[in-house]
């Protein structure tokens, strides 16, 4: 099993907690970004692949290279929704898990609002991540992978 994390806008906080159980867990890890992402010191199981600029091209990186059974961190809905097609569990920071019974009405949403936008109404945008967010993630990344490597 391969943990990815779509690095460019994962809050460092979300990567921390994911490098301390990266560590705990002798679990491989990889960073996937547009731009140098520093892997924390003493811990061989955090490696980072800088992929080219452009829309989307970390994004690929990971849906190409994540195979069934693997975990992936991310906030992109549309990537989410590619993962969990090839059997990739899906989890955001905020802690919610992406599941084949959500992510419809997640990619919905968003098309929704999205469009919305385009039209110039002002949706306002998420909300700032914060201290609650943080504990939710630990919590789900934890029972998250406690579930996948008892089923292994």
């Amino acid at each position: 099993m391969t943990l990815w994390i779509d690095a460019d806008a994962t809050p460092r906080d979300v990567k921390e907690i994911v490098f301390r159980a990266a560590l705990r867990l002798e679990l491989a890890t990889v960073l996937v970004a547009n731009a140098r992402m520093a892997t924390p010191a003493n811990n061989p199981f955090v490696t980072a692949v800088r992929v080219g600029g452009g829309p989307d091209v970390a994004d690929q990186y990971i849906v190409d290279e994540a195979v069934e059974g693997d975990l992936a961190v991310t906030a992109d809905i549309p990537l989410a929704a590619q993962l969990v097609e090839k059997g990739v569990i899906a989890i955001d920071p905020r802690g919610e898990l992406f599941t084949e019974a959500n992510i419809g009405e997640r990619l919905s949403v968003r098309d929704f609002m999205q469009g919305l936008r385009d039209t110039g109404v002002e949706t306002g945008g998420p909300r700032a991540w914060s201290q609650r967010d943080k504990q939710a993630f630990a919590n789900a990344l934890d029972r998250t992978l406690t579930r996948m490597l008892r089923a292994r």
